[in-house]
Formats: structure tokens, C-alpha cells, sequence
């Protein structure tokens, strides 16, 4: 077992294997935090994650999870359990950044059933259930951040079902900061603008009209990139935000104002 000590603070990042979850667990590594990153199904991106963070010195190590699968929760904490003990030489984690989730783009007419159904799985349920699973993981005095989504505060055509999903996480967030005030645990949402990332099939990175319509309506002038993201999720674990709970911070760099 390596016996290094409790001094090192340590992340759990969903969906860390591509866009924000592999920038925010990067933008972590350059403030001396260790990540253990989860991927679905891309083990060969997440372990690209894993090396570059150990090529500057840090550390991280992935784990496969899917977050819509529910009964698999158990098993996922029992293997990280054994991933913190065998790599930190500890029983908890610090930080929760639940940030994976799936992209859809459907107007609400054509949304079946099942549609709804799967982003409640991802987003919402998944979510909720998966963050209880981990509430005994967490070192008290640690920090919870859901990723939602600049469509909980503005309407865009095609979006309705995933926007229903992150204002259920933004309340959900509020929750969590009150119940879990005791351990003296903070928890804050986090919603990104239009963001240029693989996300959605790349529909901003690969679309230069969307490109220059997000551009036009952003008060920045320009569209969002993953490094918008990352370093601000990290510098709000920091200790410098310690007082920040219960909040939702859009990052979007003035969209729809």
C-alpha cells in the first residue's frame, strides 16, 4: 500500500476522459490535486487523461462507470475504495465534480419517452443516486460540484428535456449544501455557456454558424472552450472559495444579458 499522507487532497471526476472532465481534472493536477477520472466506454482516452497528469507530476487513475446504471453504484464504491487505499493510503476523497452527461438535441415535439427517459438516468437520477453512494466517501470538509448548463437560465429551441434535467440538478445542489452543512461540506453548481468541446456530436466545435450565432449573443465576443471551464471549477474547490455554497455560477462568458 503506498503510505503517503492524508495532506494530499484528492478529486472524483466523472466523465473525466473528454471536454471539461479532462480539463478540470488537468486544471486541478496544476494546483496539486489528484484525481481519480471515470469514463463509459473510451478506456484508451481516459488513460491518454491519466498520463499526461502523471507526465507533470501528478496523480490520477480511472475507473469505468456508467452513471445511468444505477445498480452498478455499489460495485463502483467498492473498487474505489480499494483505488484510494491502494494509491493514497486513504479511506475518503475531498472533491466530487459530477460532471458527466450525454448530449441531446430534440424540439419538444419530437422527444419520445424514451428520450426523456434516458437523460433522467444520466442527469438526474444518476446524479442523485450516485452522489448518496458516495456521500460516506467524502472527507468531511469536502466539496460537491454539479455541472448543469447555461439552458437552465435561458431557452434555446431543441433543448427543453435537457434543460428540465440541469434545473433539477441547480435545486437538487441547494439541497445538498443544507443537509450536508454539518459535515461542513459546500456544494455548487457549476453551468457552462455554449462551450466548443466533442460534446453533442462537436455541434459548436465542427458548426461555424452556430459558431458565429453563439459569438454574436455572447457579451465577450466569442464562443466558450474547455479551458474557460476547467481552471474555474478548480480555483472554486480552492480554499480561497471555501465560503462559496449553495450557489450556481454560469461560465458563459455573458451569454443572453
Amino acid at each position: 500500500m503506498n503510505t503517503q499522507t492524508q495532506t494530499q487532497t484528492i478529486a472524483l471526476i466523472t466523465g473525466g476522459s473528454r471536454g471539461l472532465g479532462r480539463n478540470t481534472a488537468e486544471s486541478l493536477a496544476r494546483r496539486g490535486v489528484h484525481s481519480v477520472i471515470t469514463y463509459r466506454s473510451r478506456a484508451d482516452e481516459a488513460h491518454k487523461v491519466v498520463a499526461a497528469i502523471q507526465a507533470e507530476g501528478g496523480q490520477a487513475v480511472a475507473v469505468q462507470l456508467d452513471t445511468a446504471a444505477t445498480e452498478t453504484f455499489d460495485a463502483f464504491a467498492g473498487k474505489l475504495k480499494g483505488v484510494l487505499r491502494e494509491t493514497w493510503g486513504r479511506d475518503s476523497f475531498d472533491f466530487l465534480v459530477n460532471n458527466a452527461g450525454t448530449g441531446f438535441h430534440k424540439d419538444i415535439a419530437d422527444t419520445s419517452e424514451a428520450d426523456f427517459d434516458t437523460l433522467v438516468a444520466v442527469h438526474l437520477k444518476g446524479v442523485f443516486f450516485f452522489t448518496q453512494k458516495m456521500l460516506p466517501l467524502i472527507a468531511d470538509g469536502g466539496r460537491i460540484i454539479n455541472v448543469s448548463s447555461g439552458l437552465a437560465r435561458f431557452a434555446w429551441p431543441g433543448t427543453a428535456a435537457d434543460a428540465m434535467m440541469k434545473g433539477g440538478i441547480e435545486v437538487f445542489t441547494r439541497s445538498l449544501a443544507k443537509e450536508l452543512a454539518p459535515r461542513r461540506i459546500t456544494a455548487n453548481t457549476v453551468a457552462p455557456g455554449a462551450i466548443a468541446t466533442d460534446f453533442n456530436g462537436a455541434r459548436l466545435r465542427d458548426n461555424p454558424d452556430m459558431q458565429r450565432a453563439v459569438t454574436q449573443m455572447t457579451a465577450l465576443g466569442r464562443f466558450g472552450v474547455a479551458d474557460d471551464v476547467g481552471p474555474m471549477i478548480a480555483s472554486l474547490l480552492s480554499e480561497d472559495n471555501r465560503w462559496v455554497n449553495a450557489q450556481r455560477i454560469e461560465v458563459s462568458g455573458g451569454m443572453f444579458i
